[in-house]
This record gives structure tokens, C-alpha cells and sequence, in this order.
């Protein structure tokens, strides 16, 4: 994923559709792995999303260029992820493979591949998330952010506005927690 350039950002405040429409594109795709990595479900996962572009149509104006755009975009996103959790306060589920089938096969893949491993990739995803589920917010974060999205820990300590022993003490219980359970191996 590249990170848009300044003057992209520059061109959507000033009111470009098509500027915002480059944004939403180029990371439209993640935002939306990233929320259902967090909320375990995919309908959730889809509002979240749509939610988190509105956050951002409305307030990028307020992006400062002190950090990237795509950390900016990650704090947007889990925050709202986050919020609506606990807005919720209920355990998330683990969706089935019928819920809205069409529409996960087109997320995130712009080269066409074959309906086999369409399938597969859907169970892993759920896999992933039944696991995810098994976690706390705050640790579930902390693993998506570094074991799906790759990054580093202070990446993770300024998108998410933690001191980076905290991300590092958060990564560890987490993958305590996903090994007690006796379901993944331990985690490079």
C-alpha cells in the first residue's frame, strides 16, 4: 500500500471528488481488514468502514502532517473500530460463510482469482477471526497492527498513542493468550 502524496490530501480538502475517491481507493481495502480483524464481523466490518471515511471526508483537515497519512488513517480506524465495540459491549460472533459472499469475493482483490481460493481465503479469514475474537481489544490491536499490517513497534506506538513497552507487553499477552488456547504456534 503507497502512501498518498500531499498533494492528493491537498486537492480533497479543497473539495476534489476526485482526490477524496483516490484516497478511498487506495485504502479502502485495509481500513476494511483492519475493522473486521476488530470487530470479527463482516457486516460490522463493512459500517466501520463506511464510518471511518465519513471521519475522515469530514476531518482531514485536521490531518497535520506530523506523522504519515496511512498512521493518521490507522488511528482513525481503530479508534472507530474500538468505539463501536464497546459501544455494543457484546462478544463478537464468528460470521458464516454465506453472509454477504458476493460482496467479501470483490473486497480487497483487484486481480481475478480462481473461485477455489476465493474459498479458502474466506476460511482462513474466518479462522482468523474466530482466533482474534478470543482476545481483548486492546490486544487484538496490537497483533493486527503488527502480524497482518507489518508494522514496527513504534509504528504501533504512535498510531495507536501508547509508550512502545506497552505495545511490546500487549503483543506478548496476546500471543500468550492465543497459545493457551492451543490454536497457533508462537509468533516471530
Amino acid at each position: 500500500m503507497k502512501e498518498i502524496s500531499r498533494e492528493i490530501i491537498e486537492l480533497a480538502l479543497a473539495g476534489e471528488e476526485g482526490a477524496f475517491e483516490e484516497i478511498y481507493r487506495a485504502y479502502s481495502g485495509f481500513v476494511y481488514s483492519l475493522t473486521l480483524a476488530i470487530t470479527s464481523e463482516r457486516e460490522e466490518a463493512l459500517e466501520v468502514t463506511q464510518e471511518v471515511f465519513i471521519k475522515v471526508f469530514k476531518s482531514l483537515g485536521n490531518f497535520e502532517y506530523r506523522s504519515s497519512f496511512k498512521s493518521w488513517l490507522y488511528r482513525v480506524a481503530v479508534n472507530t473500530a474500538l468505539g463501536r465495540l464497546r459501544k455494543h459491549s457484546t462478544e463478537p460472533g464468528t460470521p458464516g460463510v454465506n453472509d454477504d459472499f458476493e460482496a467479501l469475493l470483490d473486497l480487497n482483490s483487484p486481480d481475478v482469482e480462481c473461485a477455489e481460493k476465493k474459498v479458502l481465503k474466506i476460511e482462513n479469514e474466518e479462522k482468523l477471526i474466530a482466533l482474534l475474537a478470543l482476545l481483548s481489544p486492546e490486544h487484538r490491536e496490537c497483533i493486527v497492527l503488527r502480524e497482518l499490517q507489518g508494522l514496527s513497534y513504534r509504528e504501533i506506538s504512535d498510531t495507536l498513542g501508547i509508550n512502545i513497552n506497552t505495545v511490546r507487553t500487549r503483543l506478548v499477552r496476546a500471543r500468550l493468550a492465543l497459545m493457551k488456547h492451543g490454536r497457533v504456534e508462537r509468533c516471530a
